[in-house]
């Protein structure tokens, strides 16, 4: 995640505040896992398969994955 924003938990994800942009993004829960995982600690490659598990989907989301990432990317959430 990337430095200087505020996360704020809401009833269906997260709302990121940030600053430095002076800039407002809503994340659904699935994005706000995805923003949780990318802590240093946790490869990208692992998330679809983290994700099928912890929603019980019958295929791991990769496609959806990569574009969420690309997302957060370009909305400098992640570095």
């Amino acid at each position: 995640m990337a430095a200087g924003l505020e996360v704020n938990v809401v009833s269906d994800g997260y709302v990121v505040h940030d600053g430095g942009k002076d800039r407002i993004h809503y994340l659904n829960q699935t994005a706000a896992v995805v923003l949780e995982l990318c802590n240093g600690t946790f490869a990208e490659q692992d998330m679809p398969l983290f994700l099928q598990r912890a929603f019980e989907l019958p295929e791991a989301p990769v496609a959806d994955v990569v574009a969420c990432l690309a997302s957060l990317r370009h909305e400098g959430l992640i570095d």
